[in-house]
């Protein structure tokens, strides 16, 4: 059978709801899924004129009919202060869409779906509900009692497993140690080996210019990168590294490794964002439910247009329905 999506509308004053109907639209998407939304169905109601499909609220999981044309919406919350405005931070926008991602984890947790695939939130939204999240792979954590657990971007040809992501630049620094970089690294390919990577070649990358050329530079290589990949490759994993950044991404295109372990945020993202702005996947490990997501934001400058490309929620349905059934 085909498994089961649970597809968030996230913060429903972004593109969120426009990239959700466009995306289940697509009969390609029936093929490898049975998708249901979770969300608010006025969110959709408004946008469905750029899509050729009707919305229809349905009580549960079980009454969903999984028909393509017809998009099918689990209404955890209903927000009070209808119409949102579009394109703007409201907080029971961020309220709603946190209860979205509840609700959705919920059904992952229980069984009833085998996978979430996430619309944006908006952190500021988040922020001035009241809600102490950074973004979705903190609140999923939460969620789930997940202890360890790591962003992984995939998108042009890359996949990138991050060691810090939602920190300034200088705590993340401070982030960076033995343990938390082994840990990437057993995820990374626990992940690829889920998914079909036979003997994952994972390059591990430095933090500092030049992987810090010996200490020259800084001393996390020595530190805290170098002591956990000689443990890594103690445990049988085929690793790689310290490799200088300004090269990696390219030996990676090239083919020589599967997974890039990353230490920042951007150090991930720009890279792979350069190459695949509107097709990259968020897909967090270390959870015990799959879950995928969009890897770009709510966009609010360009809500309500009809401009938004649904790609990247479509690669995140792709990855989705790939993770559920292994």
């Amino acid at each position: 059978m085909r498994p089961v999506l649970a597809i968030t509308l996230g913060d429903v004053a972004g593109i969120g709801p426009e990239v959700v109907l466009k995306a289940l639209s697509r009969r390609e998407v029936y093929d490898i899924c049975r998708p249901v939304v979770v969300g608010d169905p006025r969110a959709l109601e408004r946008d469905v004129d750029l899509a050729d499909v009707e919305v229809r609220v349905a009580g549960s999981v079980e009454e969903a009919e999984f028909r393509h044309g017809c998009v099918e919406v689990l209404v955890p919350y209903e927000i009070r202060s209808w119409p949102i405005p579009r394109g703007k931070v409201h907080p029971e926008a961020g309220y709603a869409a946190v209860e979205f991602v509840k609700e959705a984890v919920r059904l992952a947790l229980s069984g009833k779906v085998g996978g979430v695939v996430t619309a944006p939130l908006n952190k500021e939204a988040l922020r001035s509900a009241g809600l102490p999240y950074p973004g979705h792979t903190e609140l999923l954590a939460e969620l789930t009692g997940a202890k360890v657990y790591r962003m992984m971007l995939v998108g042009g040809g890359l996949k990138v497993v991050h060691v810090t992501t939602h920190s300034s630049v200088r705590e993340a620094c401070d982030m960076i140690t033995e343990g938390r970089v082994l840990d990437t690294i057993r995820l990374s390919g626990e992940w690829a080996a889920r998914v079909g990577i036979s003997g994952p070649r994972i390059g591990v990358l430095g933090l500092n210019p030049h992987a810090g050329e010996d200490g020259l530079f800084g001393s996390e290589e020595e530190d805290a990168i170098k002591p956990a990949l000689r443990r890594a490759k103690d445990e049988g994993w085929d690793v790689y590294g310290p490799l200088p950044p300004d090269t990696a991404f390219w030996r990676a295109r090239e083919g020589e490794f599967d997974i890039l372990v990353a230490m920042l945020h951007d150090q991930g993202h720009i890279p792979l964002k350069l190459l695949a702005f509107h097709e990259c996947v968020n897909i967090t490990l270390g959870l015990p439910i799959v879950r995928t997501s969009v890897g770009h934001g709510t966009a609010f400058d360009i809500v309500g247009q009809g401009r938004a490309s649904p790609e990247s929620l479509l690669e995140a349905i792709k990855w989705a329905a790939l993770m559920a059934e292994s």
